[in-house]
């Protein structure tokens, strides 16, 4: 797929002021500071569309860029830690799990997950919730530029074995970097096979 056009649509507070339209969205999730608007970056390849931080927890809104006038790209707050008060990390959880559960558009969510950690709990447990929803989606390893091939390898390797306990069939995954591009290829073509396969009847 080629990126012709990128452009922000709006951010929203809830699901009720999300964009009312048919076509088909990409949600973007995980835990803070997993490389979430760094990877969104590289796959749009515009610099800064999504805003990058240092600092956890800077996506508060759930943000819709439209691509190539013909899908969403939809970047989703991150879970677990973020320097925000207790309030505000349960009421980004009510609407982000509003927006999953309810969101007849979303076709597929991505999940990313830091490649250079071993596998934690939290993501996992929003892994095995997703499946127990039925939430559709595919696994984003990210950062995998920050350590050796080898070191990288291993703890994907240890996160699959992690996945095996709980689910018959691995969830698709993909292996990414934003600083080389890795993965960049692979995820936009999946995208582009799924809007090829997308059925507008489906969403009222």
């Amino acid at each position: 797929m080629i990126i012709h056009s990128a452009e922000f649509v709006v951010s929203s507070p809830s699901l009720a002021l999300c964009p009312k339209t048919r076509i088909p969205e990409y949600a973007f999730i995980g835990r803070s500071n997993v490389g979430k608007s760094s990877l969104i970056n590289m796959l749009v390849n515009r610099t800064g569309m999504a805003k990058t931080s240092v600092k956890p927890g800077k996506t508060r809104l759930i943000n819709h860029f439209l691509i190539n006038k013909e899908w969403h790209l939809v970047d989703l707050p991150g879970y677990g830690f973020a320097v925000v008060s207790k309030k505000d990390r349960i009421g980004w959880l009510e609407f982000i799990n509003e927006y999953l559960m309810k969101r007849q558009n979303l076709s597929c969510l991505f999940v990313l997950i830091d490649s250079r950690l071993k596998p934690q709990k939290i993501d996992l447990e929003f892994i095995n919730n997703l499946g127990e929803t039925g939430v559709p989606f595919a696994i984003v390893f990210t950062k995998t530029d920050k350590i050796s091939k080898l070191e990288a390898d291993k703890n994907i390797s240890t996160f699959v074995k992690e996945i095996k306990k709980t689910w018959e069939e691995v969830p698709q995954y993909f292996v990414s970097s934003s600083k080389t591009g890795l993965g960049r290829d692979e995820i936009l073509n999946m995208i582009n096979a799924a809007n090829g396969e997308w059925s507008f009847d489906n969403v009222d």
